[in-house]
């Protein structure tokens, strides 16, 4: 009785030990409790899991996001445009010359003309090609002289352009002069032959040079007391609306 009841015993000791040498019974726990070491391995540090991992979670990809070069090239593209800027400004600056580098338009570095004009009625225009070599500031408004007369005419006042009219050679200014009064209330009217056009210089009623003698129509000019000029203009249309 004893050795029937002992077997049994023995019996169940040994499949025990043979269940835990097999890995039968940790299987089972393995399955229920999952190894969190294993767990935080590959979920932080997937470089180790082999290439795939590294091909998953490359390093070059986020490189490429954030990459600094594509920064570069857009700070360095907007640090270009002031530069260029700042030469077209200066170059701007060379073309339009200085005081210091400029002269005044006179009769020896311009040609003069004197035209009368249809429209507006009893006006001239006066016209002053710069034939020198530099720069050259037609300042205020010309000094008109017909003849031997012993007045100057007055400058109509709105025709004061913002800037003095500088002239590049090659470059033309203008006067518009209104010679006498369309309802003929001028006085002391005459017809002249001769005209006289003075240049003033850097400051108002200042000697800017020689005069110029622009040829005046074979019949002459008439003019009379409301005889006017405008201040000397680049454009002629601006010139003819005074």
């Amino acid at each position: 009785m004893r050795k029937y009841h002992a077997l049994p015993v023995a019996l169940l000791a040994a499949l025990a030990l043979t269940a835990c040498q097999d890995g039968t019974g940790t299987k089972d726990e393995g399955a229920a409790h999952p190894d969190p070491a294993s767990a935080t391995v590959t979920a932080t540090h997937p470089a180790e899991d082999g290439v795939g991992g590294k091909g998953t979670s490359g390093t070059t990809g986020a490189q490429g996001t954030t990459g600094g070069t594509g920064t570069q090239g857009t700070s360095g593209a907007t640090g270009t445009q002031p530069t260029k800027g700042d030469k077209s400004a200066k170059g701007d600056k060379a073309a339009k010359g200085t005081t210091a580098t400029r002269v005044s338009c006179n009769g020896s570095n311009t040609t003069v003309t004197a035209q009368p004009v249809r429209r507006p009625l009893n006006h001239m225009l006066l016209t002053v090609k710069n034939t020198g070599s530099k720069m050259c500031d037609l300042t205020y408004y010309p000094v008109l002289r017909f003849d031997e007369m012993q007045w100057v005419p007055r400058p109509i006042k709105d025709s004061k352009p913002q800037a003095v009219t500088t002239l590049a050679p090659g470059e033309s200014g203008y006067a518009g002069v209104s010679l006498s009064a369309a309802d003929g209330s001028g006085e002391w009217g005459t017809t002249s032959h001769k005209l006289t056009v003075g240049f003033q210089g850097r400051t108002p009623n200042s000697d800017g040079g020689p005069s110029a003698l622009p040829t005046l129509p074979a019949k002459g000019v008439y003019y009379d007391s409301t005889l006017t000029v405008t201040y000397w203009l680049r454009d002629m249309d601006d010139a003819l609306t005074y």
